[in-house]
């Protein structure tokens, strides 16, 4: 788990939960101790080997530098199967763990947060037959908590430090204590997913969670980012299009310098940073604001961004605000179009209603995006069936469309055709 899974799981746990404190048993050593890293060719056949001949599903992990390198490359990959122990890799020393996927084979893949690793695995040759998702069960079962630490006090009464989270995993040797930690991140999985699927049959949603494992095996990866520097923290300061040009100029000469020298782009300048050159429009290094060496460092980096920024043509500027291709913002359609915010309106609430009912989160049962886009501009077929597969088309699973179809459609009954006149209406 590197340093944005830190912050991810502290998005997913904002606070402690609210029951009543428990006596956790700390774990802090494997119980077969801290394995050796394999970092040859040799070694990598052996672990190969081992998990070849061991039995049952694989736990996986692996930990990146995001927030110290360029990119999302693993510097560090666990695995650990019944028989076969833990074994700790270097990926960077065994760029092709192709072996060890073929050991692997058809058995099950346990990961926690799978969206975070797959990715990174994959670049290494290791790519899952069929998985199971210790965080996204967690969500399933309407956990209050599915950081991974969280979910081991809840299940196995475990406490699991994580004060290595956030450390820089490119550091070669790898000190003794974060593979100890490294170590016992995939140690429990096992045991986190046998008791999860219980829960899950139990409260009928393990259909639920084949369906999204199942999902899980095509991810490749978050989709592209359109215009990703629109992203830099502090543009709600900029107000016109010349500068908006200067941000983007300078967010790319920023990312070309993190690329060229490995190392996250954060480090090389601050987005502050970028914002207020931006905003100064500097000519010369004199006018470059202060505040961070970076600024002088790479000046002339600056300067000629900024320029660049100045000699684009007034229609070739970028618009302040990209045009989405989905429908206005669920605030506007009261006005713009009534009948169709009512019908939303009566969706969300027997949607809500319903992840309440089955305690999970109402996210997880559909994300608003399709949920909107179907209403604004509803299929042909307004029937159940119809929206079933409209919503399909959007990426929604079986499970999913079962249950929000039939909602849609009660909606649209409950609230007769007024849009015809409206003229992006189908």
């Amino acid at each position: 788990m590197t340093d944005t899974d830190a912050a991810r799981d502290a998005e997913l746990d904002p606070a402690p939960d609210a029951t009543p404190a428990v006596d956790l048993i700390p774990l802090d050593m494997p119980a077969e101790g801290v394995p050796p890293v394999v970092e040859t060719e040799r070694a990598l056949m052996e672990a190969a080997r081992a998990i070849r001949a061991g039995e049952g599903p694989v736990a996986l992990d692996a930990e990146r530098a995001s927030g110290y390198r360029y990119g999302q490359r693993a510097y560090l990959v666990q695995l650990r199967r019944e028989g076969a122990g833990t074994w700790l890799i270097d990926p960077i020393a065994c760029p092709d763990l192709s072996p060890v996927d073929e050991a692997i084979g058809n058995a099950e893949w346990i990961l926690h947060a799978a969206t975070q690793d797959l990715a990174c695995l994959a670049e290494v040759g290791l790519r899952p037959r069929q998985l199971f998702d210790t965080e996204l069960a967690g969500r399933l079962l309407g956990l209050p908590r599915v950081g991974l630490a969280a979910v081991v006090e809840h299940y196995l009464g475990l406490s699991l430090a994580k004060e290595h989270s956030a450390v820089d995993w490119s550091t070669r040797p790898l000190p003794e204590p974060w593979l100890r930690y490294a170590a016992l991140d995939v140690e429990v999985l096992v045991d986190l997913r046998n008791l999860m699927g219980v829960d899950l049959a139990r409260q009928g949603k393990d259909g639920w969670a084949r369906e999204e494992f199942e999902a899980l095996l095509g991810f490749t990866g978050p989709a592209p980012r359109i215009d990703p520097w629109r992203r830099t923290s502090g543009m709600h300061k900029v107000r016109h299009r010349r500068t908006a040009a200067m941000v983007r100029e300078l967010w790319e000469a920023r990312d070309a310098i993190a690329r060229d020298r490995d190392v996250s782009p954060g480090r090389v300048l601050p987005d502050a940073a970028i914002v207020d050159i931006a905003m100064a429009a500097p000519s010369s290094p004199d006018q470059l604001p202060g505040g961070h060496r970076a600024v002088r460092r790479y000046q002339r980096q600056w300067l000629e961004a900024v320029a660049r920024a100045g000699q684009i043509p007034e229609d070739k500027l970028p618009p302040m605000t990209l045009r989405s291709d989905g429908p206005p913002p669920a605030r506007a359609w009261a006005e713009r179009d009534p009948v169709a915010a009512a019908r939303l309106s009566q969706a969300r609430a027997d949607l809500t209603a319903y992840a309440a009912d089955r305690n999970v989160p109402v996210e997880n049962v559909l994300s608003p995006d399709p949920l909107r886009r179907v209403v604004w501009t509803p299929p042909a077929d307004r029937s159940a069936e119809g929206f079933a597969d409209a919503l399909a088309r959007l990426g929604a699973r079986r499970w999913q469309t079962d249950i929000v179809a039939p909602m849609v459609a009660r909606a649209f009954a409950d609230h007769p055709d007024a849009d015809a006149d409206r003229p992006d209406a189908e």
